[in-house]
């Protein structure tokens, strides 16, 4: 029996069930239900004609189509590169198995996550949606996600792809389509021989800067936590540990471990020498390398277009010392309060994970595919590079403590780098941070990260944790944070428990947009924020 057969076969089947399910009576009967008749219907009257026909129609007219109604209907949330592809299936799927698909476009990936928090439990999310593997930790302790069972389709997939959507209760959440990690780039024309060590990339760019061909070594272009992983994991640093069964233990901080305080040493002695800038920036990073300032850069598939267009020659590789990067994978989601979950599984597992979809997601997407067989036939050697270079790539733990990380870790490089404290002493400082956050040390705090915390008194900007940004609660119920800031432009949100996983944008609403503060002079600036509406005022003088 052909695959194709075997897929109708499937989804009929479990649409079968699903119209069986919905035409049933609730609550369940008690009685077994009557027999039903297996005679045809017999007509009560059957008309008869008085008159024959004065004339026989020479043509008989041509029939009417009748209005076929779909049977179910199946909604897709997506970003907007997946939309128009999935879009293009609803034609087929409709005339094969008479379901509609209905695919909305909720913008980037990133921006589905607030939406499914909000809509399913309210009973009005989609049957399916797009994600990303690390949310799982949130969505699978709120009932958000529902589990699934790839069968035989599992063979077909990337290892490291499934391991990211595996839980620690050993469970499938997701079916995944692509993967991201960094790469490292190195520039053709000024790198000759590629390094194997992080030693060697020192000594190669500090011969380039002698001969005054280049400017830095290398640069870190972004959040320095995530971006410079494969330096940190090259010295044995790691940022959760794992249990005897092999799945994330948030007991386990290594943010201070042995190895994660030398690697950020070996940062510091880097910018020391000029071998390497003490910003952490995304642009400067991308420009010193695309002006060829800079030999060597981490960097993701999402920076090739840019990269391409600067023109710089440049190839990708594995990095150094076996330095490991964290492992992003994306993949469709079941909604398990869907009137649809069964449909929706054979949707995913029979239909979209085949090779022609899987292709068509991965000419779309600039990412490597999470389907062996396209990945093993790729073409663009960016992609197979980024792909080799994700070979060894950490899955990015998937529990919820994760989102405890980010803020501390990228403060406790960025005050190494900076000098304000040892590696030593910021990473432990950072280690802490996070085993507060878990153990709920931080619950009921208040707090305003934002572009201006570091004038007001904070070790780094955009930090949910820091004590010097803590809101107050009045009497009337409401928050109150006033600050000395210099003049500028600045951008704040309201995050709450210390971390980004509650946290309230300009309009109020969850993971909104941030609020723009301008000042023209230096200010005192009070912030009052209401739980109600989750919105804040600002008063300046």
């Amino acid at each position: 029996m052909s695959k194709k057969i075997w897929a109708s076969m499937s989804i009929l089947l479990i649409l079968a069930m699903v119209l069986t399910a919905c035409a049933s009576a609730t609550p369940a009967p008690t009685e077994e239900p009557a027999s039903v008749a297996t005679e045809a219907p017999v007509a009560t009257e059957v008309p008869v004609a008085t008159e024959e026909p004065t004339a026989v129609p020479t043509e008989e007219p041509a029939p009417t189509e009748a209005v076929v109604e779909p049977e179910a209907t199946l909604r897709i949330w997506a970003d907007d590169t997946r939309t128009p592809i999935l879009l293009d299936l609803a034609d087929e799927f409709l005339a094969e198995y008479n379901v509609a698909l209905v695919v909305e476009d909720l913008g980037r990936v990133q921006d589905i996550r607030a939406q499914v928090i909000i809509a399913v439990p309210a009973g009005e999310g989609p049957d399916i949606y797009l994600g990303v593997h690390d949310w799982l930790g949130a969505l699978v302790e709120s009932g958000l996600v529902a589990p699934i069972d790839l069968g035989d389709k599992q063979d077909e997939f990337v290892e490291s792809a499934l391991e990211a959507f595996t839980y620690t209760d050993g469970q499938l959440y997701g079916v995944p389509y692509d993967t991201e990690n960094l790469g490292f780039f190195y520039n053709t024309e000024l790198v000759t021989e590629v390094p194997t060590t992080w030693d060697e990339v020192l000594e190669v760019g500090r011969a380039l800067k002698a001969e005054g061909k280049a400017t830095y070594a290398i640069a870190i272009a972004g959040d320095p936590g995530y971006n410079s992983l494969p330096m940190q994991t090259a010295f044995g640093g790691y940022v959760f540990g794992k249990n005897e069964a092999g799945a994330w233990n948030p007991d386990d901080v290594g943010l201070d471990s042995e190895g994660m305080v030398e690697a950020v040493d070996w940062m510091v002695k880097a910018v020391d020498e000029g071998l390497m800038p003490d910003t952490t920036d995304y642009e400067t990073g991308h420009q010193l390398f695309e002006t060829g300032e800079i030999p060597f850069l981490m960097a993701g598939p999402w920076a090739l277009d840019r990269i391409r267009a600067s023109g710089v020659p440049y190839a990708v590789t594995s990095f150094p010392d076996n330095g490991a990067p964290f492992l992003g994978v994306q993949g469709f989601m079941v909604n398990p309060l869907s009137e649809n979950v069964l449909l929706a599984q054979a949707f995913l597992t029979e239909y979209v994970a085949t090779e022609e979809l899987m292709q068509t997601l991965y000419e779309t997407g600039l990412r490597p595919s999470a389907f062996k067989s396209v990945l093993a036939t790729t073409e663009d050697p960016d992609l197979k590079a980024m792909g080799e270079a994700g070979a060894s790539a950490i899955p990015m733990p998937n529990i919820p403590e994760m989102g405890s990380v980010w803020s501390a870790w990228n403060n406790g490089i960025t005050l190494a780098l900076t000098k304000q404290q040892t590696p030593a002493e910021s990473m432990a400082d950072a280690a802490q941070q996070v085993r507060d956050l878990i153990k709920g040390a931080l619950a009921g705090m208040v707090n305003l990260p934002g572009s201006y915390q570091t004038k007001a008194g904070c070790g780094a900007d955009w930090d949910p944790a820091c004590e010097a940004t803590a809101m107050t609660e009045g009497d009337d119920g409401k928050f109150t944070l006033t600050a000395q800031i210099p003049a500028g432009e600045y951008e704040f949100k309201v995050a709450l428990d210390g971390d980004w996983k509650v946290n309230y944008g300009s309009d109020g609403a969850l993971d909104g947009p941030n609020y723009a503060l301008s000042l023209a002079a230096d200010s005192t600036v009070t912030f009052v924020y209401d739980p109600e509406t989750h919105l804040v005022e600002v008063t300046t003088e």
